[in-house]
């Protein structure tokens, strides 16, 4: 029976049962994808990170995500996971993927700074969005990696929100971020993507790829901070550097063990 060293990580958290929640399997060499799509599925959770050493010295490790259902482009929070299981003892530990380009996570006192690429999204109508999220009145922008941002005024909405997942997921695998100015911090959003098995997902790294070009733009300036308000919660700093967006937070380890099949 194969054994796996599987570590679960609480990302963008700063204790155990908040942030997001993320399984890294590090592995010496890729399993089939049926494999790796059934491992994910049996973790249940948003996303499981796998890695496999970099067979040249362009990248430390090779990374794929994979939610219950499928493998995904990008996953901020757990690249972010496997940064904090894979950095040993040096500064920072580089990732090579197949669809998102290079991602890197370094040190940064006692948590981590992540770099992705920056999403910026351009005015779009998304009228089955707004029906599906029960919203009437937006600005609604579009970016082709099938990320919806629906930018509403006030947090009070945000916090409202009982989106009809069905009709969301009838949209098709969209991640769809809804966002407003924040209170406790500079902007605050929600995230969905029902259509990925994620209903509402707790803290989204590839989501603030997204906000990241928006809110520095609208805010003019480079840095600011972000909240996402799901059940769990967690903080991500948030700073735009030219086509990057390099994205701040501490992870938890709470789980350590062996995946067996």
């Amino acid at each position: 029976m194969p054994q796996l060293r599987l570590v679960q990580v609480d990302a963008f958290a700063d204790r155990p049962f908040t942030g997001n929640p993320a399984a890294v399997l590090p592995l010496e060499e890729w399993l089939p994808d049926e494999i790796l799509q059934a491992i994910a599925m049996e973790n249940n959770l948003s996303e499981t990170a796998f890695t496999i050493p970099a067979a040249d010295g362009e990248a430390d490790y090779e990374l794929r995500w994979f939610t219950p259902t499928v493998e995904v482009v990008l996953c901020g929070h757990a690249t972010l996971a496997s940064g904090h299981v894979l950095i040993g003892d040096r500064d920072r530990v580089r990732f090579r993927t197949r669809k998102a380009g290079p991602l890197e996570v370094a040190r940064d006192g006692d948590a981590y700074r992540m770099s992705l690429p920056a999403y910026p999204a351009e005015p779009r109508p998304l009228p089955r969005v707004l029906a599906a999220l029960g919203v009437e009145t937006a600005q609604t922008l579009w970016h082709p990696g099938r990320y919806a941002l629906i930018v509403v005024e006030r947090e009070e909405e945000v916090l409202a929100l009982a989106p009809d997942f069905r009709a969301l997921a009838a949209e098709g695998d969209i991640l769809t971020i809804v966002t407003a100015p924040g209170s406790s911090s500079d902007v605050m959003s929600r995230v969905f993507a029902p259509a990925a098995g994620i209903d509402e997902d707790p803290v989204t790294g590839s989501a603030h790829s997204v906000l990241t070009p928006y809110w520095a733009a609208r805010l003019g300036r480079s840095d600011f901070t972000a909240y996402q308000a799901s059940r769990r919660g967690g903080h991500v700093g948030c700073r735009l550097e030219g086509e990057r967006a390099i994205l701040g937070g501490k992870c938890v380890t709470v789980v350590e063990g062996v995946f067996r099949f």
